[in-house]
């Protein structure tokens, strides 16, 4: 899936959003570090979207999105990651869900040696229960 979308639109599809239901979302903005683009876009679509399928078939979230961005001085991210959550109880959940998950596909899967703290800083991250604000 390929995305590419001003930051703008991102907050206006939050907001349209937040008027459905109970859902919760997480947004985590990535940063690729030292020009891995490559292995952090292999890291994402290998792991990180595998495990949200999983989640998804497991009812353990509602939906992901997995944007791509224009890196700017504005905006210094490359990726927007976003998860939804149902309602509160898959929320707090999440961290054991995602675990288990986790152990089923066995560890995360590289495109090289290189670890992810390595390739990718998530610059910022927004959970709407922790941080004052919901994105529902």
């Amino acid at each position: 899936m390929r995305k590419v979308l001003a930051f703008g639109t991102l907050f206006i599809s939050i907001s349209i959003a937040a008027q459905t239901d109970e859902r919760i979302s997480t947004i985590d903005f990535v940063q690729v570090l030292n020009d891995n683009y490559e292995e952090t876009l292999y890291y994402y679509q290998n792991n990180w979207n595998v495990l949200r399928e999983w989640a998804i078939e497991e009812n353990v979230i509602h939906s992901y999105e997995f944007f791509r961005t224009e890196y700017s001085e504005e905006q210094p991210f490359h990726f927007i990651l976003m998860t939804t959550y149902s309602n509160k109880e898959q929320f707090d959940k999440r961290e054991e869900n995602f675990e288990v998950l986790i152990k089923r596909k066995g560890g995360n899967r590289l495109k090289n040696e290189i670890q992810p703290g390595e390739f990718r800083k998530i610059i910022f991250g927004q959970d709407g229960a922790r941080h004052g604000f919901d994105l529902k």
